[in-house]
C-alpha cells in the first residue's frame, strides 16, 4: 500500500509533536518527584531537628530563664504535631514521660539525661530519613537522567533518520522532474521519468511520462511531415527558372537551386553554411546580390551561352515580425527584355516611317489655307484647321514615341556644351506662347543674373521645359498663370515651373515619372503619359536631378537641377 506525501508530511510533523509533548512530560513528571521529595524532607524532619535543637536549648536553660521551660513545652507540642518517621512517635512519647517526670520537681536534674538521650533518639530518627530520603531523591535524579538520555538517544536517532531522508524523499523526485523538463525543453522527448512512488510526485512523474510520450509521437509524425514538405519544396525549387537562393539570420547559406549553382558558378555542397559576405570577395555576382539596390536595377549576366537579364528580388522570412532570414530570388527576365527590344525597334521604325508622312500632310493642309491656290470657306478652313491639330499631335507623339526608343535602347544622343540658362528658358517659353495665349494664361519669367553657364544638351533641356510648361498650362484654369523661374543652388542651376491648377493627390507622387503613367481623374486623352519619363531619362543622363512637389488645390511644382559648366 503506497503512502501519499501529504500523509508522510503529516507523519513526519505529528512524530515531531509527539517528541515534544514526551520529552515535556517527563521533564515535569521527574522536576516534580524531586521537588515534592526536598519539600518533604525541609517541612517534616528539618522542621523535627529544629524543634530538638530548641529543647535542648531550653534544657540547659531552665535554671536560668524562667520561660525556658515555656519554650521546651512549646516545642515538645510541635514535635507531637509533626511526627513522619518509624519510631519517632515513640521517641516522643518517652520524652513527653520524661519531661512530665521533671515537671514534679523543675529543679530535679536526675532525669535529665534521659530527657536528651529521648531528644537524641528522635534526631536520630529525622536525620536517618533525612540521609535516606537524599539517598532516594539522587536515585531518582539518575533515573530520571537515565530515561531521558536514553529516550533522548533513541528519539535523537530517529529524527536523525528522518531529518535525512525526508529531504530526499522530497528533492529526489523534484531532481527528477526537474532533469526531465530540461531535456523535454531540449527537445528530448524520449527522456521519461520512473519513480517507484504512491504519492504525488508517482502521479506528477506519470502525467510527465504521457506529456512526453504525446510530445514525441507528435514530434515523430510532424518531422516525418516536415521532411516530406522540404523534399516538394526542393524538388519545386529545383524545377524554375529562377535562381533561389536562402540566407539565414546570420546571413549564412541555407540553400540555392540548381539554377543559382549556374548563375554563380558555385555548388551547394561546397557553400553550404557558409557566410555569405566572405564568398562574395571571390564572387562579383555574390557581391552584387549582397547590395542594397534602391533603384532595383536588372542585371545582365552571361547564361545560357548569351547576356541574359534578371531582376533581383529580396524576400525577408519573418516569425511573428522577427525577421529570421532571407530569400534572394534571380528571375529571368530575358524573354521579357527581347520582346520589349523588339517593341522599342518596332515603334522606333514606324514612328520614323511616320513622321515623314505627317509632315508632309501637315504642309499640304498650311498649303491649302493660302489664297493663291484658291479661297476655302468657313467649312473647309475648320477641316483644314482639324487636320493640322491632328497632324501636330501626330508629330508628338512620333517624337516622343523616338525619344522613348533611344532611352529604352540606352542610346541616348546627347550634345553636351556650355549652355546660357536664359536662352534655354526663352526658347521654352517661345514655343509654348501660342497655347498659353489660347487659354489667356500668363508666363512669367524669373531668371537670376549672371548666372553661371550650364553643361547641357540645348535641345533636349529645352524640351524638358517645354514638357513642364505644356503641362502646367494644361492643367492650369483659363485667365491664370504660370511662373518659370532659374536660379543658381551652390555649384548647380535650378529650373522651376510652378502652376495654380488643381494639383496632384500625394500618393501619386512617386509614379508620376513611370512609363505610360497619367494621374486618375485628369481626363487628358491626348497625352502618352511619356513625357515625364523621358524627361527623367534626360535629366538624369545630363548627370541632373528631377523633382515634383505638389498639393491638392494647390498647383505643382516640376523642377530639375544641371551641374555648371
Amino acid at each position: 500500500m503506497s503512502v501519499r506525501l501529504k500523509t508522510k508530511l503529516s507523519l513526519g510533523l505529528v512524530f515531531l509533536f509527539i517528541v515534544i509533548v514526551l520529552f515535556g512530560v517527563l521533564g515535569l513528571f521527574y522536576i516534580n518527584q524531586l521537588s515534592n521529595e526536598g519539600r518533604q524532607v525541609l517541612q517534616n524532619n528539618q522542621e523535627s531537628l529544629l524543634y530538638c535543637n530548641r529543647m535542648l536549648q531550653s534544657l540547659e536553660d531552665i535554671r536560668t530563664q524562667k520561660d525556658a521551660l515555656d519554650i521546651f513545652k512549646d516545642n515538645l507540642k510541635r514535635q507531637q504535631a509533626n511526627i513522619t518517621e518509624v519510631g519517632e512517635k515513640e521517641a516522643t512519647d518517652e520524652l513527653t514521660k520524661n519531661f512530665n517526670e521533671m515537671l514534679v520537681d523543675p529543679n530535679d536534674s536526675s532525669n535529665y539525661v534521659d530527657i536528651r538521650r529521648s531528644i537524641y533518639r528522635i534526631q536520630d530518627v529525622n536525620e536517618q530519613a533525612i540521609l535516606r530520603k537524599n539517598t532516594v531523591a539522587r536515585q531518582t535524579a539518575e533515573s530520571a537522567a537515565n530515561v531521558l538520555t536514553i529516550l533522548f538517544t533513541i528519539l535523537t536517532l530517529v529524527s536523525f533518520t528522518f531529518i535525512f531522508n525526508l529531504p530526499g524523499i522530497i528533492s529526489g523526485p523534484i531532481s527528477s522532474l526537474s532533469e526531465g523538463i530540461l531535456a523535454i525543453a531540449g527537445k528530448n522527448y524520449k527522456k521519461r521519468i520512473y519513480l517507484k512512488q504512491g504519492d504525488e510526485f508517482g502521479d506528477l512523474a506519470n502525467a510527465f511520462n504521457i506529456m512526453a510520450g504525446k510530445l514525441d509521437e507528435y514530434e515523430s509524425s510532424n518531422l516525418a511531415q516536415i521532411k516530406f514538405e522540404k523534399s516538394r519544396i526542393e524538388t519545386i525549387i529545383n524545377q524554375m527558372r529562377d535562381g533561389i537562393i536562402g540566407l539565414d539570420e546570420k546571413r549564412n547559406i541555407l540553400f540555392l537551386n540548381a539554377v543559382s549553382e549556374k548563375l554563380l558558378g558555385l555548388k551547394e555542397a561546397e557553400i553550404i553554411g557558409q557566410y555569405a559576405p566572405d564568398i562574395a570577395l571571390k564572387n562579383d555576382l555574390m557581391r552584387t546580390l549582397l547590395l542594397d539596390d534602391p533603384e532595383k536595377k536588372d542585371l545582365k549576366i552571361f547564361a545560357d551561352d548569351k547576356e541574359s537579364y534578371f531582376s533581383k528580388d529580396v524576400l525577408d522570412v519573418t516569425n511573428n515580425t522577427e525577421i529570421i532570414g532571407q530569400v534572394i530570388v534571380l528571375r529571368n527576365i530575358t524573354p521579357f527584355h527581347e520582346l520589349n527590344e523588339a517593341k522599342t525597334n518596332f515603334i522606333a521604325t514606324v514612328s520614323h516611317e511616320l513622321k515623314t508622312p505627317i509632315s508632309s500632310i501637315k504642309m499640304s493642309a498650311q498649303l491649302l489655307t493660302d489664297l493663291r491656290v484658291g479661297a476655302l470657306s468657313e467649312e473647309q478652313q475648320e477641316l483644314i484647321r482639324s487636320i493640322t491639330d491632328d497632324a501636330d499631335r501626330l508629330l508628338k507623339i512620333t517624337g516622343e514615341l523616338l525619344n522613348m526608343s533611344q532611352v529604352e535602347t540606352g542610346n541616348i544622343q546627347l550634345k553636351l556644351q556650355p549652355a546660357d540658362p536664359a536662352k534655354i528658358v526663352d526658347q521654352a517659353i517661345q514655343a509654348v506662347a501660342f497655347q498659353a495665349q489660347q487659354k489667356g494664361i500668363r508666363i512669367q519669367s524669373s531668371v537670376a543674373e549672371d548666372l553661371p553657364l550650364i553643361q547641357a544638351d540645348v535641345e533636349k533641356t529645352s524640351w524638358v521645359l517645354i514638357n513642364f510648361l505644356t503641362n502646367a498650362i494644361k492643367f492650369s484654369p483659363d485667365q491664370s498663370g504660370v511662373e518659370i523661374s532659374a536660379y543658381r543652388s551652390k555649384d548647380k542651376v535650378e529650373f522651376l515651373v510652378a502652376d495654380h491648377g488643381r494639383g496632384i493627390d500625394e500618393k501619386y507622387l512617386p509614379r508620376i515619372f513611370e512609363r505610360y503613367f497619367k494621374v486618375p481623374g485628369t481626363h487628358d486623352r491626348n497625352g502618352t503619359g511619356l513625357g515625364l519619363s523621358i524627361s527623367k531619362e534626360f535629366i538624369e543622363a545630363q548627370g541632373g536631378r528631377i523633382w515634383v512637389s505638389s498639393q491638392l488645390g494647390a498647383g505643382s511644382r516640376f523642377g530639375f537641377t544641371l551641374t555648371a559648366a
